[in-house]
């Protein structure tokens, strides 16, 4: 390795100074600050726990809250001890301390690098849980199959995020898989992070289906929607529904054949269709289907938006999700490649086990550099 000087160090610290000024700028502490002590004082009223789920929002907006003004003031006062110890040694004229405090201030430089990353969180749902579902492409069992690895992978970068994951409905493939699922994944952003996972996902490997181990090509489609809480977003008139219940089939212990517990609800208007059998209780899944039906709603109408917006702006977005994101490849060689950011990894398991944050985060990044 190169050796390391003071000047070396002295531009490492400027371009920490002008990224810390940036962030401070776009955070606007002491309107946090405000929102901090409104919360507080919402929290100490006699009726507050009155309303269970109004009270766990506040406290997780409060969490957030501070838990960002924290972090700001902790890489501030990092920054300035290192700015210090950094003049106190050219004072001195003690260059061994020089590869520490370069290194000092790479560490910090990472701790910069994932704040950032929780602050481009920032658009109106990013913060909501989100909804994704997973559709396997043509194919049979090969690509039910690929779906259910899908699901795993899913399920696992939510619990290591401590990330709640909730099946909203699920159709068990005919031979192995899945034909079709939807969860809700609760937690603060999840759907800011999420969101960059819409799109088709593409597998190729040797199949463990084809008795003459042929390599196949197996597509999943990804679609992530916000979970929308306020009703005002989404007018539903129940004139407007066709409400089927029926027996729900499939996985799910002896309970699920023995009632009409499964409901299908069709929006006539745009002929969206939702189901949810997850649940024992008809009520249950009604609710948990009525959730679905917003979130697609709120989709198509904010898809709208988009097309007037681009058509105003004479640009040609492809707001379908029909394009392909990502690939997976087993055989004949190990990666996983994001073709939007060309992020890519060739530790495949690690990949399918849920690390995926290199890929959501480079997604992010891009975003908002074309923003």
């Amino acid at each position: 390795m190169a050796l390391i000087d003071v000047a070396d160090v002295k531009q490492e610290m400027a371009s920490m100074a002008k990224r810390l000024a940036d962030i401070r700028g776009s955070l606007d502490l002491p309107a946090k600050q405000e929102r901090i002590g409104e919360l507080e004082d919402k929290m100490l009223s006699p009726d507050f726990w009155d309303d269970n789920d109004a009270a766990q929002k506040t406290i997780s907006e409060l969490n957030v809250l501070k838990s960002l003004v924290e972090t700001m003031q902790k890489l501030d006062s990092s920054y300035d001890d290192l700015q210090m110890m950094l003049e106190l040694a050219v004072e001195e004229g003690d260059t061994s301390l020089i590869p520490d405090l370069y290194q000092s201030a790479q560490d910090l430089k990472k701790d910069f690098e994932g704040f950032e990353l929780e602050l481009l969180l920032s658009d109106q749902y990013d913060k909501n849980n989100a909804i994704l579902e997973l559709h396997p492409g043509a194919g049979g069992t090969e690509s039910q199959d690929w779906a259910s690895m899908l699901l795993r992978m899913y399920t696992r970068w939510a619990e290591a995020k401590g990330f709640k994951v909730e099946t909203l409905d699920y159709l068990p493939g005919d031979e192995a898989g899945v034909k079709s699922v939807t969860l809700l994944i609760k937690g603060y952003n999840a759907y800011g992070y999420l969101k960059s996972e819409k799109g088709v996902h593409r597998l190729v490997r040797i199949s463990p289906f084809d008795s003459s181990g042929r390599r196949h090509t197996s597509f999943v489609s990804c679609n992530v929607l916000p979970e929308i809480e306020n009703d005002n977003e989404v007018e539903i008139r129940s004139e407007d529904l066709k409400i089927d219940v029926y027996r729900a089939s499939g996985a799910g212990g002896q309970h699920i054949n023995t009632t009409d517990s499964a409901v299908r609800i069709t929006h006539l208007p745009t002929n969206i269709v939702v189901t949810c059998q997850t649940e024992r209780s008809q009520i249950k899944n009604r609710e948990r289907a009525m959730k679905m039906l917003t979130a697609r709603l709120f989709e198509k109408k904010r898809e709208e938006q988009e097309k007037e917006l681009a058509a105003i702006q004479g640009e040609q977005k492809d707001i379908a999700w029909g394009s392909q994101i990502r690939s997976y490849v087993f055989h004949p060689y190990s990666m996983v490649k994001d073709h939007r950011t060309s992020a890519e990894t060739g530790n495949v398991q690690a990949v399918m086990d849920g690390d995926l944050d290199m890929f959501i985060d480079a997604y992010l990044r891009s975003q908002m550099n074309h923003g």
